[in-house]
């Protein structure tokens, strides 16, 4: 698939309102629009607690913000059958906790769409985010840990079919902030789990399966996955990429992308950043590769341009300031390499 430096962007954005968030994905990425996730009405839309809707036993506590559940005590049938039945729509999003996605189900997409994309919480991020009632991740509770990764994989395949509705080219992102503590003391988790557990959440997804990571991590490991498309904050961390040209090459070779995380996302370094110099540093960023023996169109082509990660950080006015610094590098970009 080609992207050809497309703008795109992570999920969340600052909004309140689901009109006025959609309002602003629809004026600003015509070819690649999002649903948004919006934190900021609530716990129940953070991007943990809206994917840990349906699992057993789960207490979704908004005055502390936190998810927690007591593994001596929860009753696995109902969601055990589903998923045994692959019963999909019992995985369904609901518009209190996805007001966003509802919003954009609700609307006309432009006519120069040219895909649409979705999002679900990777299953590190969310099993490490969720504890159990000695306040350990669950993550590492081998029974509870596969119903987070059924449960996310059965909400990815029902959020495409949704999508895929509005238009036949979707793209569905795990997103996986707590990726690069793998190999941490904070993370007890082997690269061969992580890489296995990707890969089962995004089984029987038919269209690009994406994953952000927003530090740097395993590169090697995540490009390794069953993922077509990965997302990093090419901003901060652009030269990591640069250190494995032959894991690259084979990612980009057997259909890969890279969604490049070069628009900063916070207020202090956008003030300081203009469209001369958001293109030289993503083209420094794409050379690291090109020097080391990628092919410059096949990896331009490949391409999908971003901010470094979720907007939910700034205020709306902020926020529309990126998206249309994002529009302008990619119309410079594409206008300099003849992308169509």
């Amino acid at each position: 698939m080609a992207w050809n430096c497309l703008p795109c962007c992570i999920g969340s954005l600052p909004h309140t309102d689901p009109a006025r968030a959609v309002d602003l994905v629809l004026e600003k990425l015509t070819s690649i629009p999002i649903w948004p996730q919006l934190p900021n009405r609530g716990f129940q839309e953070n991007m943990y607690a809206q994917f840990a809707t349906r699992l057993p036993g789960v207490n979704i506590d908004n005055a502390r913000n936190k998810l927690q559940v007591d593994l001596r005590d929860y009753d696995p049938e109902a969601i055990y059958t589903a998923i045994l039945s692959d019963d999909v729509d019992w995985f369904s999003m609901e518009k209190d906790n996805f007001s966003g996605f509802h919003e954009l189900m609700s609307r006309s997409l432009p006519e120069s769409l040219v895909a649409v994309k979705g999002q679900v919480t990777g299953p590190v991020s969310l099993g490490l985010q969720m504890i159990d009632q000695d306040d350990k991740p669950v993550i590492y509770d081998e029974a509870y840990g596969e119903i987070v990764r059924k449960n996310l994989n059965l909400m990815a395949r029902w959020q495409e079919r949704e999508l895929s509705r509005k238009c036949p080219r979707t793209i569905i992102f795990l997103d996986e902030p707590y990726l690069s503590l793998i190999g941490t003391p904070f993370a007890s988790v082997s690269g061969q789990d992580a890489t296995a557990w990707i890969n089962e959440v995004v089984e029987g997804l038919e269209g690009t399966k994406g994953l952000h990571c927003c530090a740097n991590t395993d590169w090697p490991m995540v490009m390794a996955t069953d993922i077509d498309l990965l997302s990093f904050d090419a901003y901060d961390y652009g030269h990591t990429i640069a250190l494995y040209p032959e894991e690259a090459a084979r990612f980009l070779e057997k259909g890969g992308a890279f969604a490049w995380g070069i628009i900063p996302n916070n207020e202090e370094t956008i003030a300081s950043e203009d469209v001369p110099s958001i293109v030289r540093r993503a083209e420094e960023a794409f050379r690291g590769l090109i020097d080391k023996g990628i092919d410059e169109d096949l990896l331009l082509r490949r391409s999908i341009l971003t901010p470094q990660c979720g907007l939910s950080g700034l205020d709306e006015s902020t926020c529309a300031r990126v998206l249309d610094l994002l529009n302008k590098v990619s119309e410079e970009l594409r206008a300099r390499h003849s992308l169509d």
